[in-house]
């Protein structure tokens, strides 16, 4: 069974850029909800096939991409993120920011693209940077909700998330004004650190 992941800092440790209240409602209820699904659909589409019932293989099939890919970049979302001056805020170093120089021309370039990205991301979902391991490329990406528009051959290893429950307590309607203040809590040596296991693979 899938389980919530407990979270490497406090709920009001990402402070003033996401608020206590947004985060403990994020993480214990929003995440929990995705877990649940996957744990509820897994179950069901086992239960469908022991059955015969392929009738329902699409049905819970699809409850099972929904709630997983929540599940997983939500898992995601709380590693890439650390309190200001404590791991989280500034530039990534060494591969990692050689990278993105080569790929973006700047970290100023990469960071311009990305929030355009994500701030543009239509209704609910995620604005994400994968390594392309065919190529060894960076590719920023959207997510429709958090499975919809995902690209195969690629591995996410930073992702925002654009959904209205990730901000809407605090920026109300401003998501740009979220997405700048983010930028102040990304924990780079993580972001490195997915660049590095995905090549690996």
């Amino acid at each position: 069974m899938h389980k919530l992941p407990e979270l490497e800092y406090s709920y009001d440790a990402l402070e003033p850029y996401i608020d206590a209240q947004t985060m403990e409602l994020h993480h214990s209820k929003h995440h929990q909800t995705y877990v649940n699904g996957l744990n509820k659909a897994e179950e069901a589409l086992e239960k469908a096939c022991a059955e015969g019932d392929f009738a329902l293989v699409e049905y819970w099939s699809k409850k099972a991409a929904f709630n997983g890919g929540g599940h997983f970049l939500h898992s995601l979302f709380w590693k890439i993120m650390a309190p200001n001056g404590s791991g989280g805020g500034g530039e990534p170093t060494g591969e990692l920011a050689d990278k993105i120089k080569e790929d973006f021309g700047s970290f100023e370039a990469f960071r311009k693209h990305f929030s355009a990205a994500a701030a543009a991301v239509e209704g609910s979902g995620w604005g994400l940077l994968h390594v392309r391991p065919s190529d060894k490329k960076l590719v920023i990406l959207q997510a429709e909700n958090q499975h919809k528009l995902s690209p195969w051959g690629v591995a996410p290893i930073l992702g925002i998330d654009v959904w209205e429950h990730a901000y809407y307590l605090k920026y109300q309607n401003k998501r740009p004004d979220y997405i700048k203040a983010w930028w102040n809590i990304v924990n780079w040596k993580q972001v490195e650190k997915n660049y590095l296991e995905a090549l690996s693979k």
